[in-house]
């Protein structure tokens, strides 16, 4: 067996824990290393780091080591092994796992145990995970912070004053800090995106629809959510593929119907791709530290003769796309209010100044949105989407801002909306990075966020990679390229 610290990676020598899911399932397949062996390495790491961080909030170490033997007796018999086969892995808490609880965070669901998985973790382990843990959300996944009365907080592993981000903050955390070799999130609002790019690791947020849901909501809810879906994160490019391939596809009442055949990117080379670039916009502006390092990803793309615009864009109002998103999100979670909640938005709505578009009358009004002015608003989305499509005729990809920011100090205060960060040294609604969320979100589009570099203090920066309805490869392929020829997963410090 090898040794548990080091092992020579494509670009460079990386501790064991850092590799990709992919380099692990090779040495488990190799027998360089055993299913428990590699399961026993993360437990450590989890054990000695997680304290600080409290990204991980639930796990079964004797389960997870039952199932680690089992593959490996099934690899000694020389059994046919999944692509994961052996890979240590936690999944976001809202995830249904058997033996483990789903709470979303909320304190009523404490002692919520479903009786069966979500399907995406069936997937997962047939693929050959070694499951053993759950990792931290905020209440209702309604956050870009992870924290809760159940779980408490998650710290950033870069600075653990900060957010890691949500509501899969303690998904990115884990796999940051090297507590896991692969994680799942679930994104509405850009909650793999967010993550992914406050804690520096790599996030896919697929197109609409293409990963069943099932297993991932409330107790009880069957119903696909407008907008969410849930998707892989990872610490390598390559990994995205990877389990893309395995959660994607038609659940088991669509399968006799439909099939997913999603198409295989035709460039190899960064000069195969046209790229339009956009750093910044009026709804929600984005901090000279984040443009920075965006405007020198692009500088770089220049220089390898990629086609990059700064000014081509799709022909879409930024500012009523933004409107349509935030009503369409809040609507999409109106579901949960309690009757009394119901009716005491509905006298706020009334009272509301028709002429206030504050994200909190926004979110009041979509609230209580009759399902008339909800069928309008997606008439506009709709149009959207079309022009979102005419777009990428002539453009392969945007590479915009995955938020606002790079990661904020925690804040538990009050809501959501009445809570600001700082943005270029001005005190801004959090909320106003919403934009970044739904610019692409609210069209069904896929993006990845890749890491594109730290800030002078030292926080990391991802690029939000969007393509075109079904070209979630093309967005992974370019962020591949990236990986190779740019900029990868860079450890935080401390985490050795």
């Amino acid at each position: 067996m090898i040794a548990l610290s080091k092992v020579s990676g494509s670009r460079m020598s990386l501790p064991l824990h850092y590799q990709s899911a992919k380099s692990l399932a090779g040495l488990v397949r190799r027998k360089k290393i055993s299913a428990l062996e590699l399961l026993d390495h993360f437990l450590d790491r989890v054990e000695r780091y997680n304290p600080r961080l409290n990204a991980v909030i639930w796990q079964n170490a004797e389960a997870a080591r039952k199932r680690a033997r089992a593959l490996d007796r099934a690899a000694a018999k020389g059994a046919k092994l999944g692509p994961l086969h052996g890979v240590p892995m936690t999944i976001k808490e809202s995830y249904d796992v058997v033996g483990m609880p789903t709470t979303r965070g909320i304190p009523a669901l404490k002692d919520n145990y479903p009786p069966r998985n979500a399907l995406t973790v069936d997937r997962l382990n047939a693929a050959g995970v070694t499951l053993f843990g759950k990792t931290n959300v905020p209440i209702h996944l309604a956050d870009w912070q992870s924290y809760n009365e159940v779980y408490g907080t998650t710290n950033n592993p870069w600075d653990v004053t900060r957010s890691p981000g949500g509501s899969s903050g303690g998904s990115a955390a884990a796999l940051a800090a090297g507590l896991c070799g692969i994680e799942a999130g679930s994104d509405i609002g850009a909650s793999i995106r967010n993550p992914a790019h406050y804690c520096g690791v790599y996030g896919l947020k697929p197109t609409y629809g293409i990963v069943p849901i099932r297993g991932q909501a409330m107790p009880g809810v069957l119903a696909p959510g407008d907008i969410s879906v849930i998707g892989p994160m990872a610490r390598s490019a390559e990994d995205l593929a990877l389990a893309l391939d395995v959660m994607a596809g038609p659940d088991e009442i669509d399968s006799v119907g439909w099939q997913l055949r999603l198409k295989r990117p035709t460039q190899t080379r960064l000069r195969d791709f046209r790229v339009a670039v956009m750093l910044d916009d009026p709804n929600a502006e984005v901090d000279q530290e984040v443009q920075t390092l965006l405007s020198r990803l692009a500088d770089f793309l220049g220089r390898q003769k990629v086609k990059v615009s700064f000014t081509a864009r799709p022909e879409i109002d930024t500012t009523e796309a933004h409107r349509v998103y935030v009503m369409l999100l809040r609507a999409a979670t109106s579901g949960r209010q309690t009757d009394e909640l119901f009716q005491r938005n509905q006298e706020i709505a009334r009272k509301l100044d028709p002429s206030d578009e504050s994200y909190f009358a926004r979110m009041t009004r979509a609230n209580v949105l009759s399902h008339r002015d909800w069928l309008a608003l997606n008439e506009k989305r709709h149009k959207m989407r079309h022009a979102w499509a005419a777009f990428f005729r002539e453009w392969d990809l945007l590479l915009c801002p995955a938020a606002a920011s790079a990661a904020f100090p925690h804040d538990h205060q009050g809501e959501r909306h009445e809570r600001f960060i700082t943005v270029n040294n001005k005190r801004v609604p959090t909320t106003d990075q919403l934009f970044w969320a739904g610019y692409s979100g609210a069209f069904y589009l896929p993006s990845v966020v890749a890491p594109a570099g730290l800030t002078p203090t030292g926080l990391p920066v991802g690029v939000q990679i969007v393509g075109p309805q079904f070209g979630d490869l093309t967005c992974v392929r370019f962020a591949e390229l990236l990986e190779r020829e740019y900029q990868g997963f860079t450890p935080p410090p401390g985490y050795d």
